[in-house]
């Protein structure tokens, strides 16, 4: 448990190399930026968020500041000012997981609704699925989002893009955005967002990747135990596995993001409802909830 340094150093190689592939692509057709947007960019642009996830556990330093301003740096090419953000979410979604008000991992029913369980419909909500996620904070009416913190993080991502903009063009600034919706949304990599919550196999809530991907995406398909413990550097996540074979195998899990990704876009019974959701002030009723049959959860009952 506790900090991995290194992973700053990786905060920089990884915020270096995606610089230089939004200057590379000012040069490029459209079809070139695109390319090289979905397949190296993406790959990048994911494991920035990864590292914004391991500041946010404060897994890059020990001092909380320290892991801010790590989380912000990640932030730089992303175009989108989200660090500080996630981090304020996201560790409400470990305390209060599947609870809507609380929760922001969680689509809400009008999101939901509007994705429905049509393929072309889910498949341009996995495409834009880092937008969605931005709208989602604005159903936290009991949480305050804008902070000092906050604001700094706006302020300098901001810069940074309009940096990119002066010095190598709107078409580095396009790239950048690309590889962040790539990197996030409809791509192999995008099914880290389904892996870890959706229903696929009721009542387990929550579900581990295992496949190749996990080595340049620092495996973080390795949430039942980043759930279990999740003050563990990513580099030591398979260190809890090991140690616990009786309780992580006979757990379901996935080998390829890549076919969860085509089995939710192409199943009608997979939709943004497939998530458990409990309430706060009623435990009875989360209970009865947990156990209904796999269809009542799938259909957002």
């Amino acid at each position: 448990m506790g900090a991995y340094r290194p992973s700053a150093l990786i905060i920089v190689g990884l915020v270096t190399a995606q610089f230089a592939l939004a200057a590379l692509a000012q040069d490029l057709p459209w079809w070139g930026l695109l390319l090289l947007a979905y397949l190296p960019g993406a790959a990048i642009g994911h494991a920035l968020y990864v590292m914004i996830h391991e500041a946010t556990h404060n897994l890059v330093f020990k001092r909380v500041a320290l892991n801010k301003v790590a989380g912000i740096a990640a932030n730089l090419p992303t175009v989108l000012p989200s660090a500080l953000a996630f981090r304020k979410y996201h560790l409400l979604h470990h305390a209060h997981q599947g609870v809507m008000e609380l929760d922001a991992d969680l689509p809400s029913r009008t999101e939901a609704k509007l994705v429905g369980n049509g393929s072309i419909r889910k498949a341009l909500w996995l495409l834009f699925f880092a937008v969605a996620q931005a709208f989602r904070p604005s159903r936290m009416r009991t949480v305050k989002l804008w902070d000092g913190w906050l604001l700094v993080n706006a302020v300098v991502v901001i810069a940074a893009d309009v940096a990119v903009f002066l010095v190598f063009g709107p078409w580095a600034l396009l790239y950048l955005f690309a590889a962040t919706l790539f990197g996030l949304g409809l791509h192999p990599l995008g099914g880290r967002w389904l892996q870890e919550h959706f229903i696929t196999n009721h009542p387990q809530e929550t579900y581990s990747y295992y496949g190749p991907a996990n080595l340049i995406a620092f495996n973080v398909g390795y949430h039942n135990e980043h759930h279990d413990i999740a003050n563990v550097a990513w580099i030591n996540l398979p260190k809890v596995k090991a140690s616990a074979p009786d309780l992580y195998d006979s757990l379901a899990s996935y080998k390829s993001w890549t076919a969860l990704v085509l089995r939710f876009i192409f199943d009608k019974r997979l939709s943004a409802y497939s998530r458990i959701i409990r309430t706060s002030n009623n435990p009875a009723r989360d209970a009865e909830r947990d156990q209904a049959p796999a269809s009542a959860a799938s259909a957002g009952a």
